[in-house]
């Protein structure tokens, strides 16, 4: 067996357990990463995510979190939805919740895929004689996921920041290999955004200082999920009925148009009663309800009061009265976030 088989057979074990995309880089082929990565944090577009700054020594290359690390297996795994992510847009009485999250929780899905994929890696190559180890990675380790996936050739950092595939959109879940095998790399992915600018005008809080440019302080994604205190009043309208994250700047990529939904991986498929939650529903959870309802979900993270937070800024935004009664007992609620998002909506709905 040659070593250039032993790459091929790398991305055919991929494609069998699961992933849509895989390609190989070497552990040094994004040098600029750390630079953009260090310039961002300078500017403190980063808000309350304290951990990239405290890990940034880690995160700027491969081999700032593992020396021994030579070669990188970047994969994707496809989420890529079957309906419309910005159908609901309109739907003022319900929650909208990014694509990604409405089924099952990626970090375990990706996770055991990658180790799998670790453990046969391992085996292949003790079979042609040669040591490996090796370290697998979702997004809950300092890895920079997406520049490793561009040098690795699955796609590109798009106007969005976010990875873009030609075979896949936008919609791809991404882990990573660290191996200390000497794997032959893929030819990088090149940028194909153009002059498109559809996911600079799409964002609703103007998120994007410039093209491959972004302030997580003023994103829905971030102020929704990763933001624990009150949502700058600035940004509320903006949000309109997003309760989890926000699609809408992956959602007009022209790329899209590739993404075949049943190339997604079944696990990533919708539940039913994420797909478009009642507001009044969610407004009415406490602690254990919360638990139940996202039991096997990313969302569940966040935590009770984020999501009622969320939901009562979104019931603010609907202009539907009848919300009222469910936001009335959140003013006494527990938490002094959820008691101020509440107020915020019943003043935004007193003429409604």
């Amino acid at each position: 067996m040659t070593q250039d088989k032993l790459e091929d057979r790398i991305k055919a074990k991929a494609a069998e357990l699961g992933f849509a995309a895989c390609g190989i880089a070497r552990a040094d082929a994004a040098p600029r990463a750390g630079e953009r990565l260090r310039e961002w944090l300078e500017q403190g577009r980063h808000g309350d995510m304290i951990w990239m700054e405290e890990r940034a020594h880690h995160r700027v290359s491969p081999a700032g979190l593992w020396p021994e690390v030579r070669s990188v297996v970047s994969l994707g795994m496809s989420y890529a939805p079957g309906r419309d992510p910005l159908a609901l847009a309109d739907a003022g009485e319900r929650g909208r919740v990014s694509v990604y999250a409405q089924g099952g929780d990626y970090h375990d899905v990706v996770k055991k895929a990658l180790k799998a994929l670790g453990r046969w890696l391992a085996q292949e190559a003790a079979s042609l004689g040669e040591g490996c180890d090796l370290k697998v990675f979702v997004d809950t380790a300092p890895v920079m996921e997406k520049p490793l996936a561009e040098a690795a050739g699955i796609g590109w950092q798009g106007k969005h920041t976010n990875l873009v595939s030609r075979e896949h959109g936008s919609w791809l879940f991404l882990g990573a290999i660290y191996t200390t095998l000497d794997l032959t790399p893929d030819v990088a992915g090149r940028d194909r955004c153009g002059s498109c600018d559809a996911c600079q005008r799409a964002c609703p809080t103007d998120a994007f200082p410039g093209p491959y440019q972004l302030d997580a302080r003023r994103c829905i994604s971030y102020l929704t999920i990763e933001h624990s205190g009150p949502i700058p009043e600035e940004f509320r309208a903006g949000i309109g009925n997003r309760i989890y994250g926000c699609d809408d700047c992956l959602a007009v990529c022209p790329w899209n148009k590739f993404a075949d939904a049943a190339a997604a991986n079944m696990a990533f498929i919708g539940r039913a009663e994420l797909a478009a939650p009642e507001l009044a529903d969610l407004l009415a959870l406490d602690d254990a309800g919360f638990r139940q309802v996202f039991s096997g979900s990313p969302i569940k993270r966040i935590g009770r009061d984020r999501m009622v937070r969320n939901a009562a800024i979104a019931a603010g935004n609907s202009g539907a009265a009848g919300l009222r009664p469910a936001l009335v007992p959140l003013l006494e609620d527990a938490s002094p976030v959820v008691r101020e998002a509440a107020g915020w909506a019943l003043g935004r709905l007193a003429d409604s």
